[in-house]
């Protein structure tokens, strides 16, 4: 007779093998705060953490902070500053961590998908289990789907020569990027400018083609620029290529790039943990908080008090007086939003988290003015909460909390900040909160020029402004209002895609 075999209670478990389970970091701060309110084993007393701890769960916490690679490299001062602002609370300290790291990535949903969303020009991509939708319009093949197609009323998966899965994306207005599992790189639409990096500019890129380049040198990012793209290494090295007018590649010159080329420049400086490429201007953070610039000088986006261009990167200066470490920067068209390592919006400016610099035009540096900006100023305009993402495009500026709640403020254009009950010619002069979202945890905002998406913690994608060209991915509204949920079927039929006439 087979022998039965005996269900085992997770109180059965070796104390210290549960401990592991808790730290192994594939745990969110909800997963750990639901163990910690269903079974005693996770509130109780082992021996195996010291007594300030309140729980196992509480520990488990502490640990995964520790490891994040958001707060390691953080100075002791602003994790302390950190700690007090969550209430001495480790797990929403690790919930602060982990959105952070989610609304720049990819989310993981409550259903354990994983997502990322980004709005180029006229178009819209979608990461959605490693698979990559596109919809919109197909200017100079950016969609990735073959020379014929004009344009994606819905969300379309585009076909990739590699079996590897995506897992970052990164779009401009006529280019996008997209990084592998495997760490190599595909770009695709227009290589005028050399920024799809193949060496040779030619007709369009109408479907995704591997960088040869960078074949060895694994990345875990990409940046599109108007006319250049950045690349970040595994290893926290930066390359970049194509037009160099500014000096956006970094490289000390105006010389342009074919092929993506190191910045031996920012190698003596620390290891870039993220990069953010305006229309003709470069940012990358290091693993210290200081935040670099080069490129462009106009609008002020650089920082530095001047609108003279860099071709050298340059530390934005008055971070470094204040002590303030940034994780975050998001480039826009014409300004700059940071989000400081403190994740706190206060009159104080060591606690502040939110920094805008630039082009102050439609109040889309929410200060309450048009005026701009010639370095960082701190946003006081929202208090007593955390921010775990800003966003910056033309005009306005998104900052997601979390709690999942939506921020925003600037030019109303054509419905793109998602205030119904706002003119689309009206401008939103500091940040006010999206009701239209309030019923929902958004977990990753992304805008366009005219038109934002965004991701719930369940996976349900919203959109909100101009539809013209189907960049929201619906194919009988000209432009929504208000954000209408977004529906992406997992094979889209041949007529919804609109060809070119021969």
């Amino acid at each position: 007779m087979a022998e039965r075999v005996r269900s085992v209670s997770i109180g059965e478990f070796p104390s210290h093998l549960i401990l592991e389970i808790l730290c192994s970091g594939r745990l969110s701060a909800a997963d750990l705060a639901s163990l910690e309110q269903t079974s005693r084993i996770f509130r109780g007393s082992h021996g195996l953490f010291p007594h300030k701890f309140q729980s196992l769960v509480d520990f488990a916490a502490f640990q995964l902070c520790e490891s994040h690679p958001i707060y390691g490299p953080m100075p002791s001062n602003s994790r302390k500053e950190l700690f007090d602002r969550c209430s001495g609370n480790w797990k929403r300290m690790l919930r602060f961590l982990q959105s952070v790291e989610q609304s720049s990535d990819m989310v993981e949903t409550s259903a354990g998908n994983q997502m990322q969303i980004t709005t180029g020009g006229y178009y819209t991509l979608l990461v959605s289990d490693s698979s990559v939708y596109s919809c919109g319009s197909n200017l100079c093949g950016v969609l990735g789907h073959g020379p014929d197609t004009t344009q994606c009323v819905k969300f379309t998966r585009i076909s990739f020569p590699s079996s590897s899965c995506v897992i970052h994306v990164s779009a401009s207005h006529n280019h996008a990027a997209f990084v592998m599992q495997s760490g190599e790189v595909y770009t695709c639409g227009d290589n005028t400018s050399f920024c799809c990096g193949h060496g040779e500019v030619g007709r369009a890129n109408c479907r995704p083609r591997l960088v040869e380049s960078l074949k060895g040198v694994p990345c875990k990012q990409v940046a599109a620029g108007l006319s250049f793209t950045m690349f970040l290494t595994r290893e926290g090295h930066v390359y970049t290529c194509g037009i160099n007018t500014h000096g956006q590649l970094g490289h000390g010159d105006t010389l342009d790039r074919p092929t993506p080329k190191i910045v031996e420049l920012l190698e003596g400086v620390g290891s870039v943990v993220q990069i953010a490429a305006g229309p003709s201007y470069a940012l990358a953070v290091t693993d210290d908080g200081t935040v670099h610039s080069f490129g462009s000088g106009s609008n002020f986006c650089l920082g530095h008090g001047e609108q003279h261009n860099e071709v050298r990167p340059r530390a934005i200066q008055s971070f470094r007086r204040k002590g303030i470490h940034v994780v975050r920067v998001s480039a826009g068209d014409e300004h700059v939003v940071a989000l400081d390592s403190s994740g706190f919006v206060s009159l104080f400016p060591k606690w502040n988290s939110v920094y805008t610099w630039g082009k102050g035009y439609c109040g889309a540096l929410g200060h309450g003015d048009e005026i701009n900006k010639t370095t960082p100023e701190l946003l006081t305009n929202l208090k007593d909460h955390l921010a775990v993402q800003v966003c910056a495009r033309k005009r306005k500026t998104f900052v997601l909390v979390d709690d999942g709640t939506v921020f925003g403020c600037g030019w109303m254009g054509f419905g793109s900040l998602g205030f119904p009950d706002m003119g689309s010619s009206d401008k939103i002069m500091k940040p006010r909160i999206l009701d239209s979202l309030r019923a929902h945890h958004i977990s990753q905002i992304s805008t366009g020029l005219y038109h934002t998406v965004v991701v719930t913690n369940r996976g349900l994608i919203f959109g909100f402004g101009d539809n013209e060209r189907a960049q929201l991915g619906h194919d009988t509204l000209r432009g929504c209002p208000e954000p209408t949920e977004i529906i992406v079927e997992e094979i889209v039929d041949e007529a919804d895609i609109v060809f070119e006439n021969k």
